[in-house]
């Protein structure tokens, strides 16, 4: 472990999945070397490491003390606020859980819009919108922050663009066959139809969707239609979406997912970048068009609102570029501290 022994953070929810705030500057943590946002990322998993089982290293034991009970617990998210790319960004961000680091965080851009502009980072109207730009692995991304009496109530997410990369792949599990398809949205997510598995999106249905998650992810791992040009820290199934159809809105399709993702953990929120992936998926079968939203639903019954925009001239060939709207709250402050006799040191993970 690192010699701090004490950090501080900042924890908001977006649509109920966590994220917990470390602003490394503040909180007198080492610069992470690297020119860009992902070559820190890289510096942080570190040599011969992986998204999924990242090198030990002073970085990663802070992320350990963090995420591991009994600070955090096995569904903690979070993120390391570490500077842009330049300043065509606001701030830039290594995001990490339980089992290590990824490359979007769709759920987590919305935390850090809000917090950029609850810390005064970035200076918001009372009334109106602000955009917060973030550099994250994956990219340039952009949380727009929307403000009324005062207050934020909502924050758009745009990602990178989302593309489709494979449909119909056929998955073996112990709940039977199924069909994969998959999109990369910043990082690279299988959807499969839980209801191809006997399964219904629901929390009594949550030991056998992470059983499932976890053997579709394995099934994939060499997959070539995982592999990103972008290299191996964008590779791989970083997330297996189970989702159902729920009737149709008046402005478009209505679907409930869960997402699991790394090693078994479940996003609670409808996932931000899973979102961007399925609305490639759902623009590619036609079933989405300009004007139209996705209603996309949480496990725990939250909502994320999603849509296409115009295609942007020149980056066709890049995917689709999307846009989530959710919500994102504070959830408190904290100071943790690591004790240097506590036998436990940074923790366990049941």
């Amino acid at each position: 472990m690192t010699e701090l022994t004490a950090v501080r953070t900042v924890d908001y929810h977006t649509g109920g999945e966590p994220f917990r705030i470390v602003d490394t500057r503040a909180a007198g943590l080492p610069a992470v070397p690297g020119d860009t946002v992902a070559e820190r990322c890289a510096t942080a998993i570190g040599p011969g490491g992986s998204g999924t089982a990242p090198r030990r290293g002073g970085l990663d034991d802070v992320r350990r003390l963090l995420v591991q009970e009994p600070r955090g617990h096995a569904g903690m998210y979070g993120g390391f606020v570490v500077p842009p790319d330049d300043d065509g960004a606001h701030l830039g961000v290594l995001f990490w859980h339980k089992d290590g680091y990824s490359t979007a965080c769709g759920h987590g851009t919305m935390a850090l819009g809000a917090w950029a502009v609850d810390t005064g980072l970035v200076a918001a109207p009372d009334h109106g919108d602000v955009q917060v730009r973030i550099d994250v692995p994956s990219g340039r991304v952009a949380a727009t922050v929307h403000r009324d009496g005062g207050r934020t109530t909502g924050v758009t997410f745009r990602n990178v663009p989302a593309r489709v990369a494979a449909r119909k792949v056929p998955v073996a599990t112990t709940l039977g066959l199924a069909e994969a398809d998959i999109a990369h949205a910043g990082a690279c997510y299988a959807s499969v139809r839980a209801r191809d598995l006997g399964l219904e999106v629901s929390r009594a249905a949550l030991p056998d969707l992470v059983r499932a998650g976890r053997e579709i992810r394995t099934a994939l791992a060499t997959h070539p239609a995982t592999w990103h040009p972008g290299g191996p820290l964008l590779s791989g199934v970083y997330g297996v979406i189970l989702y159902e159809e729920l009737p149709d809105t008046p402005f478009g399709p209505h679907q409930r997912n869960v997402t699991v993702f790394a090693d078994g953990q479940i996003d609670r929120s409808p996932c931000g970048s899973g979102t961007s992936a399925r609305l490639a998926l759902l623009a590619e079968d036609g079933r989405l068009g300009a004007g139209e939203d996705l209603l996309h639903e949480s496990v725990v019954g939250t909502v994320f609102t999603g849509r296409l925009l115009a295609p942007d001239a020149g980056h066709e060939a890049e995917g689709v570029v999307t846009e989530v709207t959710g919500t994102a709250y504070r959830t408190g402050e904290h100071l943790f501290t690591l004790a240097p006799h506590d036998a436990l040191g940074q923790g366990f993970h049941l």
